[in-house]
């Protein structure tokens, strides 16, 4: 893959790893000798030869692990070693799963395994089950395995990750759809703001609460009382999200940010990364014009390096509320048409410096309802 003109390297998932280390254990269970490296067939249709690291053969069960490799997308569980141990057990063919320490345990609903299960997703246990039943039919082996992964560090490892959030507790998750890490953060973001979403839906939310990062939710924490757990964190990605709330059968949904990030959408620009576009200062001289704004005071706000700065000025020449009036009205038209008028949609602007700048009319009853939703409401 490239990017800016670099080749950027793959790698493979946490369940490539398991799987990979699943796929040895058994091969030195029934062979009786260490096993130096191993392939794998890996969903996308490629094969991986993995380094198996710190074999150990028993009498009556092998172990060994695999490095994750995050290629140039690393992430928090990059260089960890994913263990697996392999142990006989009756019934002919069958593989039996479970995760010890470093494995997180999924505690909420709405995730790809049930509330009290370790959190190895479907894809991965599909293919550990497919490689060590692979060994299983070579080896002629008339019972079962069951296969143990864990991770040591992977406790340390999930508190950079989304998983408390999530609701997965006690270590990593062991993920992967394609088997392969591509370099594409961004796929990695919109997965999890998709699962965020999902989990939302599973406990019966019907009014959904995007922020864009962590300042959204603290405001909603401070401000309304509203646990940052209520809402999904969407980054820069926030017309994504506003699609993928759209499919579902959620109700209304209420963005909170920071002008610096919202004020982009009043311009319909949905992703808000600084890289993608910018429009901050032409959106809220749009909105100035809109106001009844002077030349001398437009041409001020043009000239401001921050949405700050910008509010301030405005402030001094006594037309900030006219011009962020018209600015949540442009906001909450571009938040209907996203969505296509599926969902009831409102919006709450905050600054860093002067607090709560304002909100659409509609804000109000969107952020009473998702209180009442609420846990612990």
């Amino acid at each position: 893959m490239n990017s800016g003109g670099k080749k950027l390297r793959c790698g493979y998932t946490t369940g490539s790893c398991a799987a990979g280390a699943a796929r040895a254990a058994a091969k030195m269970l029934f062979e009786r000798q260490v096993c130096p490296e191993v392939r794998i067939s890996t969903p996308s249709g490629k094969t991986l030869k993995l380094s198996v690291e710190q074999p150990l053969l028993g009498d009556d069960f092998a172990s060994c692990a695999v490095r994750k490799d995050g290629g140039d997308d690393a992430d928090a569980t990059d260089g960890l070693l994913i263990f697996a141990k392999a142990e006989k057990i009756s019934g002919a063919g069958q593989v039996e799963i479970c995760g010890g320490p470093g494995v997180g345990v999924v505690t909420k609903p709405g995730l790809d395994r049930p509330v009290g299960e370790p959190a190895i997703n479907s894809v991965p246990r599909s293919m550990i089950r497919r490689e060590v039943g692979d060994v299983l039919e070579q080896e002629g082996v008339e019972g079962g395995v069951r296969i143990t992964v864990w991770v040591p560090g992977g406790e340390a490892a999930a508190e950079k990750t989304f998983n408390g959030k999530l609701g997965i507790t006690g270590g990593i998750s062991i993920l992967g759809t394609s088997g392969i890490v591509e370099p594409m953060s961004e796929k990695a973001l919109l997965d999890t703001i998709r699962t965020e979403l999902d989990q939302h839906r599973a406990l019966g939310e019907k009014n959904l609460i995007l922020a864009p990062g962590n300042f959204g939710l603290n405001f909603l924490a401070k401000h309304y009382g509203i646990s940052p757990e209520r809402a999904v964190t969407c980054s820069n990605f926030l017309g994504d999200a506003l699609d993928m709330a759209a499919e579902g059968d959620f109700g209304s949904v209420l963005v909170v940010g920071h002008i610096g990030k919202l004020v982009k959408v009043g311009s319909g620009i949905f992703n808000t990364h600084s890289h993608i576009a910018d429009g901050r200062m032409e959106t809220l001289a749009a909105c100035g014009v809109e106001a009844g704004a002077d030349e001398a005071a437009l041409r001020r706000v043009l000239a401001c390096n921050t949405t700050e700065d910008a509010i301030e000025s405005l402030m001094r020449d006594g037309i900030w509320k006219a011009v962020l009036s018209r600015l949540l009205v442009r906001i909450d038209r571009k938040l209907s048409d996203r969505v296509r008028g599926k969902l009831m949609t409102g919006c709450v602007l905050f600054s860093s410096r002067q607090g709560l700048l304002g909100q659409t009319d509609t804000a109000g009853e969107l952020l009473a309802r998702a209180a009442e939703e609420s846990p612990d409401a």
